[in-house]
C-alpha cells in the first residue's frame, strides 16, 4: 500500500497524500545555450516529462527561467548549489520549485533569505541529499555514506527549513549505491512526513543505468514508497521518461497509455517476434488509455501465458490467433500487423462504452 505523505503544490501540479506518481527529468543542454535548453523542455514536455529541472549555475542564468516557462506547461525546477543569491533570484523569475543543498547554500541566515523567498511566492523546496556530497561532519562521524550519515543529513536540513516555518519540502536522498540507495530511502520513510523523489545518482549509461535505476526505484515503488521519480541516464534526458513509466508499470502502478508484453521466443516460434512487437509498439504510440497488449511466439503456451493481457496474437507459420484475455477470438492472415492495430482500436471503443 502506498505510504501517503504531505501533498505539496508544485506549479499545476501536486505531489503526495494520493496524486499520481510523476516522471520527470532534467535538461542537458549547456546553460548558456538558452533556445537549446528551451527546445530540448518542450521535447521533454511532448514525451510525457511530468516535471522538468534545469539547472542554474551563475546569475546569468536565470534567464532561463522566463524562457522555458513560456514555452511549456509542466513545472520547472531550478537546480542551485552554492550561492543563494541565485536561489532568490530564480524564485522572482517566476520558478516552480528550487532544489538546494542547504548545507552547501551557507549559513543559516543565507538558507532563511531562501526560505523567504520561496514563501512569499507559494515555491516549495527540494531537499536534495548526495552520497557525494555529505557534510564533512557527518561523513566523519560515519566514516562512509551508509544511510544513517544520509538519513541525518537529509534530516538536519528538514529541521532547518522548519525552524524558520517552512514546510513545502520535498526530499531526495540519492546514492550511486543501489543498495544504500534503497535502504536510505526506507529509513528516512519512517522519519518524515515529506513527499520523496526517488532516483540512483551517477546509475550509468542507457543499459546499467537502467537496470540499476529499475532495481532501486522498482523496489521502493513495490514498498509503496515515493511520490516522484527520476531515471537519471548518461544519455539524452528524452529516454529517461518513458524509462521511468516503464518502471512504474512494471512495479504494478497503473500508467495512461498501452503496455506490450511479449514473450522471448524458442524453437517453436516461425515469425520475427521481435521485429512484429517494436512495430506494435511503435503503431500503438500516442494512446492515452490503459491497456496490455501481448505479442506472443507461438499458440502452444501464448494465450495462456498472456491471459492477463486485454488483447494480443500468437504467432504461427505464416498466421497468428488473435485472443482477448485468454480465449481464442479468430485467427489472422498474411501480413496482420495492421488488422491487430484495428483489432487493438475497437477493444478500445468498445472498452470505453
Amino acid at each position: 500500500m502506498r505510504h501517503l505523505k504531505k501533498e505539496v503544490k508544485i506549479g499545476n501540479v501536486r505531489l503526495g497524500a494520493d496524486n499520481p506518481i510523476l516522471v520527470q527529468s532534467m535538461l542537458n543542454v549547456r546553460s548558456g545555450d538558452v533556445l537549446g535548453n528551451v527546445r530540448q523542455a518542450k521535447e521533454l514536455e511532448r514525451a510525457g516529462c511530468q516535471i522538468v529541472r534545469v539547472s542554474v549555475p551563475s546569475m546569468d542564468d536565470v534567464r532561463l527561467i522566463p524562457a522555458i516557462k513560456n514555452e511549456i506547461n509542466i513545472p520547472l525546477v531550478a537546480d542551485i548549489h552554492f550561492d543563494y543569491r541565485i536561489a532568490v533570484a530564480a524564485v522572482e523569475a517566476g520558478v516552480d520549485k528550487v532544489r538546494i543543498n542547504p548545507g552547501n547554500i551557507g549559513d543559516d541566515d543565507k538558507v532563511k533569505r531562501v526560505v523567504k523567498a520561496c514563501q512569499s511566492r507559494n515555491v516549495p523546496i527540494r531537499i536534495g541529499v548526495n552520497a557525494g556530497s555529505l557534510e564533512k561532519h557527518i561523513l566523519a562521524k560515519y566514516g562512509a555514506p551508509v544511510p544513517e550519515a544520509l538519513c541525518e543529513s537529509a534530516m538536519y536540513h528538514i529541521r532547518l527549513l522548519e525552524k524558520f516555518d517552512f514546510d513545502d519540502i520535498v526530499v531526495s536522498i540519492k546514492s550511486s549505491n543501489v543498495k544504500t540507495m534503497v535502504e536510505s530511502y526506507r529509513m528516512l520513510d519512517k522519519m518524515c512526513s515529506y513527499p520523496l523523489h526517488l532516483g540512483v545518482t551517477e546509475a550509468g549509461t542507457y543499459r546499467m543505468g537502467l537496470i540499476k535505476s529499475g532495481m532501486g526505484i522498482g523496489a521502493l515503488l513495490m514498498d509503496g514508497i515515493g511520490d516522484t521519480l527520476r531515471v537519471s541516464l548518461t544519455d539524452s534526458p528524452l529516454k529517461e521518461i518513458p524509462a521511468g513509466f516503464d518502471i512504474l508499470r512494471a512495479a504494478g502502478i497503473k500508467v495512461a497509455g498501452p503496455e506490450v508484453i511479449s514473450c522471448p521466443t524458442c524453437g517453436r516460434t516461425n515469425l520475427d517476434v521481435a521485429a512484429i512487437a517494436t512495430r506494435v509498439e511503435e503503431r500503438l504510440q500516442g494512446i492515452t488509455k490503459d491497456i496490455k497488449v501481448a505479442v506472443m511466439g507461438c499458440a502452444v503456451n501464448g494465450p495462456g501465458e498472456a491471459r492477463e493481457a486485454d488483447i494480443g496474437i500468437a504467432c504461427g507459420k505464416d498466421n497468428a490467433v488473435l485472443f482477448k484475455k485468454g480465449e481464442k477470438v479468430k485467427v489472422l492472415h498474411g501480413d496482420f500487423i495492421d488488422e491487430f492495430i484495428k483489432d487493438i482500436y475497437d477493444f478500445l471503443e468498445e472498452k470505453s462504452e
